[in-house]
């Protein structure tokens, strides 16, 4: 009887109260009166054979009522009593069956949805043809800015071209020209051991000037490039994306394409053929190192040699992929930055498809360009 009178002074209001095999529920059940109500319930020790539940004491019941005298009384039926719920008034009674017939959602929640495998293929090349699409779009966008400024040349802003030649160009000598110059040595070491077997290290030079300038240099230096610097635009977009500084700059009438693509695009423009330079002569260097140090070939006979293999045909080959690789680097870079949205993980994705994207497409028009180059007999 302590028990009882002592859990039937939850409040003024609402109470709940337990004689012997009995629960009766009173008052006002609304959410603002249930916390030490329902505090008190998860402390009952039900009998173990059979629970009455008298709910004619409740004056009003709302859904948070309703619910806790739903999931109570499902825990005491889980429990193999014998239950049963007297007094309840039509309306509360409807309220409790509305809220029985939505546990059912919670109880047993829907599995999400799997697409098959058709699906997933149609959905997945109906994303890639609307991000070609979206690829063109922004190929045709930069068109008509570059074509604008073409005629208005002083438009450009060529301080931020200086800054991103800095950047792109200057600040990459170091990692280029350590590639090559590995490559090239690579390149002679792997020639020249075959060679030297037949009495023709001589020739190695030609291995090494030939594969470095016409292929190897441009390709390698694009692929370098494409990791280091078309990530580094499109890191800077898209986090300028998320930061909402685009649509600041539209705000306020500055173009974005005017001023974050294009001193981007025509500086790499300029130093990617640089730095192919660059890496043509360190190369060259390296393969010079590895024949005099080990194939017994100076210096001055694979200079010699070189002069006679290389033609300017095959120099200006190499030279010409350039430029190409470096407007593919610089508009997908940025293209990726402008399609990032919402949080730091959409930068890290763009920046992740941005690189393979461009070292992708870097090599599909080497390859393109290698086959035009031999149908033309270049």
């Amino acid at each position: 009887m302590e028990q009882a009178r002592s859990q039937r002074q939850v409040n003024s209001r609402t109470g709940f109260a337990i004689e012997g095999s009995r629960a009766t529920c009173v008052g006002n059940w609304q959410a603002q009166e249930l916390h030490d109500v329902e505090k008190l319930m998860s402390q009952v020790k039900w009998p173990a054979d059979a629970v009455e539940f008298d709910l004619g004491g409740i004056t009003s019941l709302d859904t948070v009522g309703a619910w806790l005298l739903f999931r109570t009384i499902r825990e005491i039926d889980d429990g193999n009593r014998q239950l049963s719920v007297l007094n309840v008034n039509e309306q509360h009674q409807k309220l409790l069956d509305l809220v029985e017939d939505r546990s059912e959602s919670i109880r047993k929640p829907p599995k999400p949805y799997v697409p098959g495998v058709l699906e997933s293929i149609g959905r997945h090349t109906s994303s890639q043809f609307l991000q070609y699409f979206e690829f063109l779009n922004f190929i045709g966008k930069l068109a008509i800015v570059f074509s604008k400024l073409f005629l208005r040349p002083w438009r450009l802003r060529w301080g931020l071209v200086v800054k991103e030649l800095q950047s792109a160009g200057v600040n990459a000598l170091p990692i280029v020209g350590l590639l090559a110059f590995l490559i090239g040595i690579v390149i002679a070491y792997q020639g020249g051991i075959v060679l030297r077997d037949y009495g023709a290290n001589i020739y190695v030079a030609d291995i090494v000037g030939l594969s470095m300038v016409r292929e190897l240099a441009p390709l390698i230096t694009a692929i370098i490039v494409a990791g280091r610097t078309g990530s580094a635009y499109t890191a800077q977009i898209g986090t300028m994306m998320v930061t909402e500084e685009v649509d600041a700059l539209r705000s306020i009438g500055v173009a974005p394409l005017e001023i974050l693509v294009l001193p981007k695009l025509v500086a790499l423009v300029i130093a990617l053929p640089l730095l192919t330079v660059f890496a043509d002569a360190m190369g060259l260097f390296g393969g010079m190192i590895m024949a005099s140090s080990m194939l017994d070939l100076n210096s001055s006979t694979f200079i010699n040699r070189l002069t006679e293999a290389m033609t300017m045909n095959s120099y200006l080959s190499g030279i010409g992929k350039a430029p190409v690789f470096a407007a593919i680097i610089a508009v997908v870079g940025c293209f990726q930055g402008f399609r990032v949205y919402g949080s730091a993980e959409s930068v890290g994705r763009q920046t992740t498809i941005s690189v393979v994207e461009s070292i992708f497409l870097v090599i599909i028009v080497d390859a393109a360009f290698s086959v035009a180059f031999s149908k033309l007999g270049i």
